[in-house]
């Protein structure tokens, strides 16, 4: 058999699906349905962002992380102080965030690939907990426990205004993340994207065929902090302040969370994950304002102990009976 023969082993481009299609929509008519909650759908497009950061390394290459909220941080720090000090350009800062985030990741990459999975949750928390102590002392710069103030966000592209309501940062926000994600999307579909998978299988084994795995996990680890950093300058540019918090520990749990709800490893998951999220945090909240972390925590144990699948199965199959059961009546 020659070689024109064989089958390609190139992955073809990913088919978009009809549950997608209605994702985005609705995420696109809530910029029209939903006035009054555009602050909350702009935190949660932030979060969908952040968490597909964290789900480019843990879902896909099987990087675990403590620290994720670092990126997220330098990136919201490099916007604030890119607008004060240098342009209010919206895009700008986006730029600049993504690209000093990916160096903060590219230099803490080596260090993440040594070791086990508990050296990297270590080592993950501690370059967070280190830029956290930084950005505290440097209060001439960032303004430390006060936070960096005198942001005044430029319109967008020089056309599009942040307004009080949240509007235009909600649609910013979703516009980014759609932009990412599709990218995204189409990388973990590549070559590249299917070698990650390989090393988060088996290590070994993906080592033995010939793939570079220090280089790939590199790589996509640079890319995840971007993406993080992206996140947060999002945050710092749509509510014009950056304090401390956003190298806070609660940061990295909370993604963390949002992929336990939505599930890792299939790049919607962070997405729905920070819907369910924060649904979840405000309903709970204003039933019982003060245990409202005990029932989040009943929640996922639950989920844990039942299993994603089967939960999911046991919402669908009432609603699937009754559409079965109209269909039938026709």
């Amino acid at each position: 058999m020659t070689a024109a023969a064989l089958p390609s082993a190139r992955p073809s481009a990913p088919r978009v699906r009809l549950p997608e299609i209605l994702f985005w929509l609705a995420a696109l008519a809530a910029l029209f349905l939903l006035p009054d909650q555009y602050l909350i759908l702009n935190e949660i497009a932030i979060l969908a962002l952040f968490a597909l950061s964290l789900d480019l390394i843990l879902g896909y290459a099987g990087i675990v992380s403590l620290g994720h909220a670092a990126f997220l941080g330098i990136g919201a720090y490099a916007a604030g102080l890119l607008t004060i000090h240098v342009a209010s350009e919206p895009v700008l800062g986006l730029v600049a965030a993504a690209a000093v985030g990916a160096v903060l990741g590219f230099a803490t990459g080596f260090l993440v690939l040594r070791g086990s999975d508990l050296t990297r949750l270590m080592v993950t928390l501690g370059v967070s907990l280190l830029l956290f102590e930084i950005a505290n002392q440097a209060a001439g710069l960032t303004g430390g426990a006060d936070g960096l103030n005198g942001m005044a966000v430029g319109p967008i592209l020089g056309w599009f205004e942040f307004d009080l309501y949240g509007q235009t940062a909600y649609a910013y926000s979703l516009a980014v993340l759609f932009a990412l994600f599709l990218f995204a999307r189409r990388l973990v579909h590549s070559p590249f994207g299917l070698s990650l998978k390989a090393i988060r299988d088996n290590r070994l084994r993906a080592a033995a065929i010939g793939v570079p795995v220090a280089r790939r996990l590199i790589g996509i680890y640079t890319l995840s902090a971007a993406y993080a950093a992206v996140a947060g300058a999002l945050l710092a540019q749509t509510t014009q302040f950056v304090s401390l918090d956003v190298f806070d520990f609660h940061r990295s749990a909370d993604v963390l969370l949002v992929l336990v709800i939505g599930g890792a490893g299939y790049l919607y998951g962070g997405p729905v994950g920070a819907v369910l999220f924060r649904f979840l945090q405000d309903w709970i909240s204003g039933i019982t304002p003060q245990y409202w972390s005990f029932w989040l925590g009943a929640f996922l144990v639950l989920l844990v102990l039942v299993g994603r699948d089967r939960l999911v199965q046991g919402v669908r199959r009432p609603f699937a009976a009754l559409l079965s059961r109209f269909g039938g009546g026709r």
